[in-house]
């Protein structure tokens, strides 16, 4: 059963993965802008986003293998279909339809793993299960440079459907079905979609979502681009974040299970998620050696966090409906992925006019420049540096009467006097904040 749920569900995360490695080849096919990437990021997103609840509540009623089986199987049609589009448009229309049938494997094979392991086991049981999602992106991220160098996006669409097909036949093969008259008492639903710990839940996770589709989606495309890779070279540092995801997914289950809470480790987990994109910022610009296992660190630990995050909301619905819980919390994920994809890229655009340097190796981050945090870490070092050095406190005394500067305005602009009079210490602080700014 377990063995099933994580095939299952391996085959539709292949998509999440598959996309992002893709993205290259599809940009020359459809002469793709920046922000366009970010709507073909998320199409597959949008379309989870509607069916994902109704989806749970079909697997709380009927079961969980007619509802995994038809889902995928819809899937496998849409992405067979999406090799062939002849425009953008038809292409965002099927991997729309292809994220609204495979969402029901989320809930549909999780539900089913829950149901089958004590609350002991759990952490363990779908923390396993949900390495699904990095073992799909791996075998994506190894399988789909290859294809699509040999046959372009038609072949790399062609595998992703051929393995949700056989996705949706082990699901249908092996997943037990369960008995419709469960007695579910129709008032369960409204209860367990008002638990504000479940809100809480879902919010918290969008967030760690975040940091998953910035490192994820955009990873290939930010070495590609910034530090010339080979797609096939950035696609091996994506995939290897997958190896690294898959051991913390296990270790975190486990260890929610002997410490019996699923908050704590998340929390935890949340920090080192932090660290490690502050280490890719600060190293966005520097060695290539230093910053892809930054970057392989980074997507390992965003993806890190999943297997706890589903167990929690599982558990807080209980087995009557875990599968609505598991549908309205991929609901409110799937919400965060739209937005990430397509915000990042106007944000990152909107950030680069001041701070991106006409030189191709400048002191700026380049992540921020296009993908993400934007930083110049060398005159971030050189402020630090001088006001450790040289900056000691001023008396009011000898304080000029224009410092501080009224809100809004720079250094460039404060009046002559705070320049040409003061102690030398404060004119040199003020240079420093002119070339940080």
């Amino acid at each position: 059963m377990l063995a099933a749920g994580t095939a299952a569900q391996a085959s539709f995360s292949a998509i999440t993965i598959g996309l992002p490695v893709l993205v290259p080849v599809l940009r020359e096919e459809y002469d793709l802008s920046l922000g366009q990437i970010g709507v073909l990021l998320a199409a597959e997103w949008v379309g989870a986003l509607v069916t994902l609840l109704p989806w749970g509540l079909a697997a709380d009623r009927y079961g969980e293998r007619a509802v995994l089986f038809i889902g995928l199987a819809g899937c496998a049609a849409f992405l067979g279909a999406a090799g062939y589009a002849p425009d953008f448009e038809t292409l965002i229309v099927l991997l729309a339809l292809s994220g609204t049938a495979g969402a029901s494997v989320t809930a549909a094979s999780g539900r089913a793993v829950m149901h089958w392991f004590e609350p002991e086991e759990r952490g363990l049981a779908l923390g396993i299960r949900q390495t699904a999602v990095p073992i799909g992106g791996l075998i994506a991220a190894l399988a789909v440079p290859s294809l699509a160098e040999a046959g372009g996006s038609e072949y790399a669409f062609l595998f992703l459907a051929a393995f949700c097909a056989v996705g949706a036949l082990t699901g249908f093969l092996v997943v037990r079905g369960r008995d419709t008259a469960d007695g579910i008492e129709p008032d369960t639903l409204g209860r367990t979609l008002r638990d504000g710990r479940l809100w809480r839940l879902c919010f918290g996770s969008g967030i760690y979502l975040y940091a998953q589709v910035a490192i994820i989606g955009f990873g290939v495309l930010f070495l590609v681009d910034e530090h010339r890779l080979s797609e096939r070279s950035a696609a091996l540092v994506i995939a290897s974040s997958q190896v690294l995801a898959v051991g913390l997914r296990i270790g975190a289950g486990r260890w929610s299970d002997l410490v019996h809470a699923r908050i704590g480790p998340l929390r935890l987990v949340g920090l080192a998620v932090s660290a490690s994109l502050v280490l890719v910022a600060v190293l966005a610009d520097g060695p290539v050696g230093l910053l892809v296992p930054a970057l392989a660190l980074a997507g390992g630990l965003s993806m890190g966090w999943n297997g706890l995050s589903f167990v929690a909301a599982a558990e807080l619905a209980g087995s009557g409906r875990s599968g609505a819980a598991i549908g309205f919390q991929q609901s409110a994920l799937s919400g965060i992925g739209v937005a990430a994809p397509c915000f990042s890229p106007r944000r990152c655009r909107f950030r680069a006019g001041p701070w991106h340097s006409r030189s191709p190796r400048s002191s700026h981050s380049s992540v921020g420049g296009r993908y993400g945090l934007c930083v110049d870490t060398r005159s971030l070092g050189r402020l630090r540096g001088t006001i450790r050095s040289e900056w000691r406190p001023i008396s009011l005394a000898t304080r000029p009467r224009a410092w501080p500067p009224s809100v809004g305005t720079t250094c460039s602009t404060v009046p002559p006097t705070v320049h040409s009079t003061g102690s030398p210490r404060l004119r040199r602080v003020c240079s420093r904040f002119r070339s940080l700014w």
